[in-house]
């Protein structure tokens, strides 16, 4: 679909749909638009593309540099006060390893929404209100307004560091691959949103998501902090659970209830009636679709991790690999604290091997 300048903001604000409206309409509308696409193709494709992508060689520039640069700062970060800061706290081992990078994302995090929030509630933008605003008076090649593009540089960037921190620096779980899959969509959504002009979707979309990681790396720091020193302290334990249940709700309530209603219902219906021949309506639909579609694996992790803190009344990350060590230790009548000592060599022999030791467990990394 070629490029067409964004109609007028109409008198009302639309009320927000339920689920089944979005079904029925959305599918309806990109049936439509599908059914009305005679010209879709490659060579359309590419037109479009040279016709309403916006970027300059000075944004890719500082793009690259702040993604190195975020690299760097967690490196220094990391060294000079997460780990002091871990051995301070006396956390187990395990907990010390994994502690840096929470504390990390948990700095970003922060710092990332409450910009978004302030943007989005703070500001003269009501598209949290108003979500089908976001297409109001759309142009191609517009003027990305400077506290918006800043936003979109600081979470570019980051994400662009993410791809490589997932690989080469977190802890390898059992969902990393899809972790890699989220950042590499997240950062074509981002990059592509700000060339085509969609970045007041992009603000709403950053807005409804960084609140989880929030609380998820709150709640891990709190699960480490809560057995410092191989003892037992009740109020991280407390606190790890109210960031739990928090956590478990607010995850649910933005990204698959807000996310689908007001993103996905102006992305998918709104825009065509604001902008009849929007540029690459599929392909952004499509890169949501699929980040709604991992929202809901992710959440099926938070239905088995609900599941184990009522019958084990402990929290952890299900999502990490099990000790196997410990688990072995256990079947054969020892403490895993003797069997990991006993494994020390091992454990550093296999490491030599080419094996990726992450969390006191030896683990192949593979995508």
């Amino acid at each position: 679909m070629g490029g067409h300048n964004g109609g007028a903001a109409p008198a009302e604000v639309e009320p927000m749909p339920g689920y089944l409206d979005l079904i029925t309409r959305a599918s309806t509308v990109m049936f439509d638009a599908w059914r009305d696409c005679s010209g879709c193709g490659l060579e359309l494709s590419r037109r479009t593309l040279l016709d309403n992508a916006y970027i300059t060689y000075t944004e890719i520039a500082l793009f690259f540099f702040c993604t190195f640069l975020w690299t760097q700062m967690r490196r220094g970060l990391t060294e000079s006060l997460f780990k002091p800061l871990a051995q301070w706290c006396r956390l187990l081992p395990k907990d010390a390893a994994k502690m840096p990078e929470s504390a990390w994302k948990l700095v970003f995090y922060t710092m990332s929404w409450s910009y978004s929030t302030y943007l989005l509630f703070f500001s003269s933008y009501s598209f949290f209100q108003d979500p089908p605003s976001v297409f109001y008076n759309w142009k191609s090649g517009m003027t990305v307004p400077a506290d918006i593009a800043i936003a979109y540089l600081i979470q570019g960037s980051f994400y662009g560091h993410s791809i490589y921190a997932t690989v080469y620096m977190d802890a390898w779980r059992k969902d990393s691959a899809v972790m890699v899959v989220h950042h590499i969509i997240t950062l074509a959504l981002i990059s592509f949103s700000y060339a085509f002009r969609y970045h007041n979707v992009g603000i709403l979309v950053l807005f409804l998501h960084d609140i989880n990681d929030i609380q998820l790396e709150f709640t891990k720091l709190n699960i480490y902090l809560k057995s410092r020193g191989g003892g037992y302290y009740l109020l991280n334990d407390i606190l790890s659970n109210m960031g739990s249940v928090s956590f478990s709700i607010t995850w649910f309530w933005f990204r698959l209830y807000w996310f689908p209603l007001k993103v996905l219902y102006a992305t998918c219906v709104s825009s065509l009636q604001s902008v009849p021949n929007i540029p690459f309506y599929f392909f952004f639909n499509a890169l949501l679709l699929a980040l709604l579609a991992m929202n809901i694996y992710w959440f099926l992790f938070i239905v088995v991790f609900v599941v184990k803190v009522l019958k084990m009344k402990e929290v952890n990350d299900v999502r990490e690999y099990e000790d196997e060590d410990g688990s072995r230790a256990v079947a054969a009548g020892k403490s895993p604290k003797a069997e990991n000592d006993n494994n020390d060599d091992a454990g550093h022999h296999n490491s030599t091997q080419g094996k990726h030791v992450q969390n006191g467990i030896t683990k192949e990394k593979h995508l």
